[in-house]
C-alpha cells in the first residue's frame, strides 16, 4: 500500500528476478508467505486477532454496538470498516486524517464482506425499524511489509468468525459489559477472502513485497468464495495506473482457481478453527 521508492538498480533486479520466474526472497511466482495468527488480544473487544503474513504484521477487532437501521433496510443490521495505517508500521504513512490508502482499504475489505453475505444482517435486527446491532470492524497497520490487503483482508474474516455477541439489557435497552456464548451471526458457506494479484513485467505476482509493489503496474484485488466446489467472485478492486488486458485477465482468473483450491481450505480453518 505504501509508495516505496526504490533505485533503478534495484528496479532492474527486481525484474530480472520475476521474468526468470523467481523472486528475491527465494518464493515462487504464486507462493504466499507464512501466515501465523494469534486470536484474544483484546479483552474489550468482541473479537481480536494480531495476524503476521511474512514480516506484514496487522491488527483486526470487532466492536458491537445499537444503532437504529437504515431506512431501506429496517429489519437489517449495519455494518462499518475502519483502517488505520499509523507511522509506525511504515515511513511513507502519515498521521492525522486518513489517507486514500487507509480508504481504500478499508473500502476493498469491507465490500468483500458485504457483498459476499457474510454476515447475516437479519438476525442482528432487535426490533424492525428501530433498533439493531452495528459491527465494527476495525483494522490497524502494525508493520507493512507488503500486501496489507491481503492480510488485513484475512484478519478481518477471522476476527468475525471468533466475534460473540455482548449481553443486552432489554429492559434498560443497553449493552452490558459481559460477552455470551452466541457466535456473531454468520453464513458460514458465504464466506470469501482477499487475493491480490500484481502485474510486474511479464508476470502476474501473488503476495508482493513492498519493492515488488513499487514496481508493479497494476493490481487486481478479488475476494473468492465457494460455489459448489468451484470459486465465487464476490468483490473486485484495481489499483495502480496499469491497464488490464484481456489476456492478463484471463491468467488472473486461471491463478485464481488454483490458488483458491489451495487456500480455502486454509482459511476456512483459520477463521472458524479459533486460528489454529
Amino acid at each position: 500500500m505504501s509508495d516505496v521508492v526504490i533505485s533503478n538498480i534495484q528496479r532492474k533486479k527486481i525484474l530480472e528476478c520475476i521474468a526468470s520466474g523467481k523472486r528475491l526472497d527465494g518464493r515462487a511466482l504464486d507462493e504466499y508467505r507464512k501466515i501465523e495468527v494469534e486470536v484474544g488480544i483484546s479483552k474489550n473487544a468482541e473479537a481480536s486477532v494480531r495476524l503476521r503474513l511474512g514480516k506484514t504484521e496487522v491488527l483486526a477487532g470487532v466492536k458491537l454496538g445499537i444503532t437504529e437501521p437504515y431506512p431501506d433496510a429496517p429489519d437489517e443490521g449495519t455494518f462499518m470498516t475502519n483502517a488505520e495505517l499509523h507511522p509506525m508500521a511504515s515511513e511513507y504513512f502519515e498521521m492525522g486524517r486518513p489517507r486514500i490508502e487507509a480508504i481504500e482499504l478499508a473500502r476493498v475489505i469491507d465490500r468483500g464482506i458485504r457483498e459476499s453475505g457474510f454476515i447475516d444482517m437479519k438476525k442482528l435486527c432487535i426490533k424492525e425499524g428501530e433498533k439493531v446491532w452495528q459491527v465494527f470492524l476495525d483494522i490497524v497497520a502494525l508493520n507493512d511489509d507488503g500486501n496489507m490487503l491481503d492480510a488485513a483482508g484475512l484478519a478481518a474474516l477471522i476476527a468475525l468468525g471468533n466475534a460473540k455477541m455482548p449481553k443486552f439489557n432489554e429492559e434498560e435497552g443497553k449493552i452490558e459489559h459481559e460477552l455470551t456464548e452466541e457466535p456473531l451471526p454468520l453464513n458460514h458457506e458465504a464466506m470469501s477472502f482477499n487475493m491480490t494479484f500484481h502485474k510486474i513485467g511479464n508476470q502476474i505476482v501473488v503476495d508482493v513485497g513492498p519493492e515488488e509493489e513499487a514496481v508493479s503496474d497494476y493490481r487486481l484485488s478479488i475476494a473468492v468464495g465457494d460455489d459448489n466446489g468451484k470459486p465465487r467472485i464476490t468483490a473486485m478492486q484495481k489499483g495502480k495506473e496499469g491497464a488490464i488486458s484481456s489476456e492478463d485477465m484471463e491468467k488472473i482468473l486461471k491463478l485464481v482457481e488454483v490458488k483458491w483450491k489451495e487456500m480455502f481450505p486454509k482459511v476456512k480453518e483459520y477463521v472458524f478453527g479459533n486460528g489454529k
